[in-house]
This record gives C-alpha cells, structure tokens and sequence, in this order.
C-alpha cells in the first residue's frame, strides 16, 4: 500500500458537511483526519462529540481523530466509542503517557503519538516501540493554513532512523502546511502518512487534488 492522505476535516465547509465527507468517500482518500481541540491545549476550539457522531454516520473510510487537549485520558473510551479508529495524544498533555497508549489499544484503536515542533523526537524512544503512530507537528497547532516549518524534515529522518531500529512498521504522519509542493520531500525523509487541509479543501477539485497527492510513490506502508 502506498502513502495515505488524510483529509482535515476541519477545513471542510461546516454548512455542508455531509456533502464534504462523500467527497473524502468517493476520493482516493485513505483516512479522515478529525481535530480535536479545547481552547486550552491550543487556542482554539473546534467540536467534540455532536460531530464526530455526525462525520461518523456517513464516514465509510476510517477516522484518524487528533486530541489537542488536555487530560486526553479522560476521553480515550468515548472517542473509540464515537468511531475513532486511530486516536494521537500530545506527549506534552500527558504525564503518564505509556498508560495512556495502553488505555488506547484497549479500546480497540490504534495509537499514536502527536509532537509539537519545539518537542524532540528522541523523547519518544523508550515508547515508540508501543506505538502505531507518531504525528510530526509542522505547524504550532490549534489552527489551519499556517506555513510549513521547514525544520519538520529534519524531525521526520530522524523518526524514521529511530524507527527502523525500534519499530519499522511505525506509521509516521505530518501535519501542517502540506501539499503538493513539500509532499515528496517529506515521503524521502521517512513520512507515509499526510494530513491534508486547506490544500484539499480550498482547491478547485478536492478528488484531482487527492488524486495527485496518491501518486506519488512512498513504497509500502503497513496497516
């Protein structure tokens, strides 16, 4: 299987949600990324429980939900309740985090863990062999279209090293300013999963844009 392009479901057109979802369905689109945030995590609030159960309802792809909050752990069970099948904590919310990643695949998900850009991934060591996941911030996260950080390239080779030593199966997923400018760069430092927002969603054809990003060549990836 090739890379996999997870829509943002936060730069769909809220007035027509279920129309922006059957666009992600009918795209060659692999995942539906879903943002989470509290205003307190990051300064910004996006939705909770209400819209998940609705991008759930037509969702036919499976949901990749990214909790920027704080105590996420209080939360694991309700959001693989409400379809979840991948959920990413931030290493910086959580004080105990293996628990945490335990209380995730208990629930039946997979688990992944989100670093924000100031955060180094050699923190994640004694704890990516536990994980399914890890989410390269290239942005500072709490809201869309900011401008790629260029030093997420560096992070991401440096993941992958680390990974193939400790967990080469780990899916590594960037999010933040992606797009088919930067896309190929970020497949050669190692990444295989890419969030996609107003790239996606503020182009003329969301399917073509999809399309193209699919075609790229990232060699195999493992689920």
């Amino acid at each position: 299987m090739k890379h996999l392009i997870a829509p943002s479901v936060l730069s769909a057109d809220f007035a027509n949600l279920q129309r922006d979802v059957e666009m992600i369905n009918s795209s060659e689109a692999d995942w539906f990324h879903v943002d989470i945030m509290d205003g307190v995590f990051v300064p910004n609030i996006s939705f909770g429980f209400p819209v998940m159960a609705a991008i759930e309802k037509y969702a036919r792809k499976p949901l990749d939900v990214h909790l920027m909050i704080v105590n996420p752990e209080h939360y694991i069970e309700r959001f693989a309740e409400a379809g979840a099948a991948v959920i990413t904590v931030h290493y910086e919310a959580c004080t105990h985090l293996h628990r945490v990643v335990q209380s995730i695949h208990a629930a039946g998900c997979k688990a992944g863990v989100a670093l924000n850009p100031h955060t180094p991934v050699s923190l994640l060591k004694d704890i990516l062999p536990d994980l399914d996941l890890v989410l390269v911030m290239s942005v500072n996260p709490g809201f869309g279209g900011q401008q790629f950080i260029p030093n997420t390239l560096n992070k991401v080779k440096e993941l992958r090293a680390m990974a193939s030593l400790l967990n080469p199966d780990l899916l590594i997923e960037v999010d933040g300013g992606v797009g088919l400018h930067n896309l190929e760069i970020l497949i050669q430092s190692g990444a295989n999963v890419f969030v996609a927002g107003n790239a996606v969603f503020a182009a003329a054809s969301p399917q073509d844009v999809i399309a193209d990003m699919k075609k790229l060549d990232a060699g195999i990836v493992k689920l």
